[in-house]
């Protein structure tokens, strides 16, 4: 029996399944490479790239489990993949606290303009704490767009900074919103009344430039927008305009609409975007669960998952 992994994962997982399997390794191949190779495994360990399409499971004739080390899902066929017999796992809410954590520390960043004020110092040596007036998180909206796991701990963490927390997720009972202390609202009523507005939704035919010239018109002026989610729920060009008109007063992100564009995360890739032209716009490399508190708690659940289908 063969498995092999495609990303950076914990070691625990090569590890322990080692002793059942002969585990190989190829971060990040391209779906051609993917395509060519999988024939020869029972097992697949990734994340989300590539995303796994018919070509390639069509291909995996000894395929039995994926284990996808993160949340979403959308990066498989899975109609195919049941179709073909083979189980898919993921890790649900494994990686949601140091998402969370994430957000805020993005939150506390534009906030305080620490990026900037970071950057004046050690780039230009000025020490001009006048330039960078900024603002407390206490007494002020967060809007949580998407309210699960991820959502409802960035809300708790909020309350610690004295923050009201309003929500929209149409497919939570009230009782859920009450027992978080947050205010149901729809969306176009968390984009009104928010100081911060926050995403944790899926990308999909819904949620794709959710954030367009339209909605974000519809936001308070100088309201600052997070995205720990996906790069494709935020109209790029758009936010662009928001941030220079100063209609929106920072965007945090941890994706981008084209992060895997020319070789995403491959050694040597480039991409681009128009946000890149904006001072109080901030970005991380899609880090979310980035953590090794994250890594060790999802590595021991794709293990025991693969053990369970596989009867180990």
């Amino acid at each position: 029996m063969k498995c092999l992994i495609i990303d950076v994962v914990s070691p625990a997982i090569a590890e322990e399944l080692g002793k059942y399997m002969e585990v190989d390794t190829k971060i990040l191949p391209t779906q051609e490479e993917l395509a060519s190779m999988i024939g020869d495994y029972e097992v697949l360990i990734m994340r989300v790239d590539p995303a796994i399409n018919k070509t390639i499971l069509d291909a995996a004739k000894k395929l039995k489990v994926i284990g996808v080390c993160s949340v979403g899902l959308n990066h498989i066929d899975m109609d195919t993949a049941k179709a073909n017999g083979i189980q898919v796992f993921n890790a649900p809410g494994l990686n949601g606290n140091a998402v969370a954590e994430l957000t805020i520390s993005k939150m506390l960043e534009l906030a305080r303009h620490t990026v900037p004020a970071c950057n004046d110092v050690k780039m230009y040596k000025h020490w001009d704490k006048y330039k960078f007036m900024g603002q407390e998180l206490r007494g002020k909206n967060l809007g949580v767009l998407g309210f699960g796991r991820i959502g409802q701990r960035v809300g708790e963490l909020a309350r610690a900074f004295k923050m009201e927390v309003v929500a929209y997720d149409p497919y939570l009972p009230a009782e859920v919103f009450e027992q978080q202390h947050a205010k149901s609202m729809t969306i176009d009523e968390v984009l009104k009344v928010s100081d911060f507005v926050t995403i944790h939704m899926p990308l999909n035919d819904e949620t794709r430039h959710l954030f367009n010239a339209h909605s974000i018109s519809e936001m308070k002026t100088g309201a600052v927008v997070l995205n720990m989610a996906r790069g494709g729920i935020v109209n790029e060009q758009d936010m662009c305009d928001a941030l220079k008109s100063g209609k929106i007063g920072g965007y945090a992100s941890d994706v981008m609409e084209k992060e895997l564009a020319d070789g995403g995360l491959t050694e040597g890739a480039g991409f681009d975007s128009p946000l890149f032209e904006c001072d109080n716009f901030i970005v991380s490399p899609h880090l979310g669960a980035q953590t090794i508190d994250a890594a060790r708690d999802i590595g021991a659940h794709i293990i025991d998952k693969v053990k369970e289908a596989l009867d180990l």
